[in-house]
């Protein structure tokens, strides 16, 4: 935990340093509209949401209404936290993927494994959001109708916090896997095997971005942050888990 911690601040050191920072503005520009026209939609139908799934609780449970209440708000702002970050990693993926190559080529001295052009790149960076999605939503949309059933709602926010922090290290640590020719489901695999430093990244990253708009600048340091995680604990297993030579 405390090794995902010092990459990302680490992360955010190097991107406002000199020769870095020119790569962060136009990401951060993109976050800003995002979440100011998401902002000012949730604010208009906040309530109106809140209280549709208040009516859906059985009048046998209204004795617990002091307890679902407060937990229904928590779930609800987890979700419209989740799909913010998603709607903005899906327009500012290619921004990234950039960023993400050039803090490897400074800190690693090894380039990506990419001989893609830049054009080809961002094209390519677009279409892995894609498949990132379509891992995502089906699990975020069982989440979902969880928070709908009596009882089980319960532990809807507990499995929202893992769930984010899980999907905030797929959607950080592939920048830098991707640029190095690793498939999104040997991605996944390299995860699984050493979950516990994945996990602790994407949890510190999920806290990152309910910080109002501090997070605008600090969500460019956890890219940078998941390049160093990448070199520290994924680059050295292949496909299937085992440990390859660095490349030369």
């Amino acid at each position: 935990m405390l090794n995902a911690f010092t990459a990302l601040t680490r992360g955010t050191r190097l991107v406002f340093s000199p020769g870095l920072r020119r790569y962060v503005f136009l990401p951060m520009l993109v976050n800003l509209v995002v979440y100011a026209a998401g902002l000012q939609f949730v604010l208009g139908h906040f309530g109106g949401w809140l209280e549709g799934w208040m009516a859906m609780v059985p009048s046998w449970l209204g004795w617990l209404e002091w307890l679902i209440w407060p937990l229904f708000v928590v779930t609800l702002v987890l979700m419209v936290f989740f799909s913010f970050t998603l709607v903005t990693h899906l327009i500012a993926a290619p921004f990234y993927g950039f960023l993400a190559a050039k803090v490897e080529a400074q800190q690693t001295g090894r380039p990506p494994q990419d001989e893609r052009g830049l054009v080809r790149a961002g094209v390519d960076a677009l279409g892995r959001e894609l498949v990132k999605l379509a891992y995502i939503l089906p699990r975020m949309a069982l989440l979902f109708v969880l928070g709908f059933l009596p009882v089980v709602n319960l532990l809807a926010p507990p499995l929202w916090l893992l769930f984010s922090a899980w999907v905030m290290a797929i959607t950080y640590l592939d920048y830098p896997m991707d640029n190095n020719a690793v498939s999104f489901a040997d991605m996944r695999g390299r995860l699984r095997r050493r979950w516990w430093p994945a996990l602790t990244f994407g949890g510190w990253v999920t806290l990152l971005t309910w910080i109002p708009l501090a997070n605008l600048f600090l969500l460019p340091g956890a890219v940078a942050g998941s390049v160093l995680m990448w070199d520290r604990h994924y680059r050295d297993l292949g496909a299937a888990g085992e440990a390859v030579a660095p490349r030369r």
